[in-house]
């Protein structure tokens, strides 16, 4: 029998070495692991239902149209603007050029920002 016999109280481990004749390094044999799933949420997409959006009509514009703005929010992409406004995520380009005024960069879209979504031709 050894003279130190491992103890199975965790307020007693230590991590100073044992002193008995073969170091035989950190034991993990107790370790446990959890982890928790929802069941059948593995083929579900995000839920979206509380995103919403926000744009206004400006008077004047071609034609008394009306040019539309959209207020940028966090988490916003020029990509994603137009993804909603033009159903094309590749549309992006008309938004950064209609705003060149404010923007020198595409990525760089802050939060309230108001930008104008110009009508575009099909």
């Amino acid at each position: 029998m050894s003279p130190n016999p491992p103890s199975s109280d965790p307020s007693k481990l230590s991590l100073t070495p044992s002193r008995g004749p073969v170091d035989r390094g950190p034991d993990f044999s107790n370790v446990q692991g959890h982890v928790d799933t929802v069941p059948g949420n593995a083929a579900r997409s995000p839920e979206f239902a509380n995103v919403q959006d926000h744009a206004d009509s400006v008077p004047g514009g071609a034609g008394g149209g009306g040019e539309q703005t959209y207020t940028v929010r966090a988490g916003d992409t020029l990509s994603h603007i137009a993804q909603h406004h033009y159903g094309k995520a590749s549309r992006w380009h008309a938004i950064f050029d209609a705003n060149r005024d404010q923007l020198d960069d595409p990525d760089l879209i802050r939060p309230g920002q108001v930008l104008k979504l110009p009508a575009l031709d099909s």
